[in-house]
Parts: C-alpha cells; sequence; structure tokens
C-alpha cells in the first residue's frame, strides 16, 4: 500500500519554474513506477511524465525538454521539475504509482494516487 502527497504548486508567470514533490509512504516505494499525470477543467487527465525505480524516464511530448522527473528513493520522494511553464500547463497535477510491467504511459497502469496540486501559469 502506497500513500502519495503533493506539494509544490502555485501561481507563476509563463516562463518561470517550479518544482512540484510528491511524498511517498510504504516501504515498497522503490518497486513502483512513479508518474506524474496533470488535469485541466474540462480536460481529461493526461500522463506527464514517469521514472522507473531504476531512473528510467518517459515524457509527453508536450513537455519533453521543459521538465524533468527525478526518484529520491531514500526519502520515497519523487519531484517534477517544471521550467518554461506556459499557459497550457495550467492543471492539477497528480502523483501516482503503479504496476512496472504496465504501460508507462497509460493511467490505468497505475494504482495508486494523490489529491493533487494546483499550478496556474499565467500570461
Amino acid at each position: 500500500q502506497v500513500q502519495l502527497v503533493e506539494s509544490g504548486g502555485g501561481l507563476v508567470q509563463a516562463g518561470a519554474s517550479l518544482r512540484l514533490s510528491c511524498a511517498a509512504s510504504g516501504r515498497t516505494f522503490i518497486n513502483y513506477r512513479m508518474g506524474w499525470f496533470r488535469q485541466a477543467p474540462g480536460k481529461e487527465r493526461e500522463f506527464v511524465a514517469a521514472i522507473s525505480w531504476s531512473g528510467s524516464t518517459n515524457y509527453a511530448d508536450s513537455v519533453k525538454g521543459r521538465f524533468t522527473i527525478s526518484r529520491d528513493n531514500a526519502k520515497n520522494t519523487v519531484y517534477l521539475q517544471m521550467n518554461s511553464l506556459k499557459l497550457e500547463d495550467t492543471a492539477i497535477y497528480y502523483c501516482s504509482a503503479g504496476r512496472v510491467d504496465r504501460n508507462a504511459y497509460a493511467r490505468s497502469a497505475y494504482d495508486y494516487w494523490g489529491q493533487g496540486t494546483q499550478v496556474t501559469v499565467s500570461s
């Protein structure tokens, strides 16, 4: 069992940076692929980034080159460094933990979800 709590969201101007954190509880954190998804009002929840226990990463095309996902297994924490933020990055960002034998890009691959943290980018 894993519980996830996100933090670090806020209101920033376009072009600024934010770092999101996700603190996980549980003794098996290292055995999960960790992911970030986001959901804007009126839109479906979409994949942002994921990282395996060994550090292999996946990114959505929309954030590639701007966002970096990382994890600190000793602290049971995953991060999302977001640079060059755009208006279209505005969403609630959710941390997730999923099975490593599933498609990293798929919502259905993730078993545990945090409550989300709001990121708002203004012009």
